[in-house]
């Protein structure tokens, strides 16, 4: 093993963007350009087959704009559960993806189903 410090001492900056060469170049052109970018590659077939698409809890969340707890308690849901899907150390099972789902269309809806029945 070598014992030799490569880091640098200076990170190396990228040159700056230069706006006004992009503005003038087509789309071909930057479409081109971005395909020549080693870094951003497209993503493959076999690349989309890895993912699973589910409902992301936390964009669910946020865009109630409500708190951890608060989402918790309005629907029902364990705070560690909760907590642990936004972290991403647990994923929802297939019945709690539909329920997001439900709750991302009809979050108003979800909230007034989930309140015990008024006695009159």
């Amino acid at each position: 093993m070598n014992d030799a410090d490569t880091t640098p001492t200076t990170p190396e900056r990228p040159e700056p963007i230069d706006w006004t060469r992009f503005d003038a170049m087509s789309a071909e052109a930057r479409h081109r350009a971005a395909l020549d970018d080693p870094d951003a590659q497209p993503l493959t077939e076999a690349d989309f087959a890895r993912m699973k698409r589910t409902p992301q809890a936390k964009l669910i969340r946020r865009a109630l704009d409500l708190t951890q707890e608060e989402f918790a308690a309005r629907y029902h849901i364990p705070l560690g559960t909760l907590r642990d899907w936004e972290q991403g150390r647990a994923e929802p099972d297939q019945a709690t993806r539909a329920y997001l789902t439900v709750i991302a269309r009809d979050p108003e809806g979800v909230q007034r189903a989930l309140q015990p029945p008024s006695r009159s």
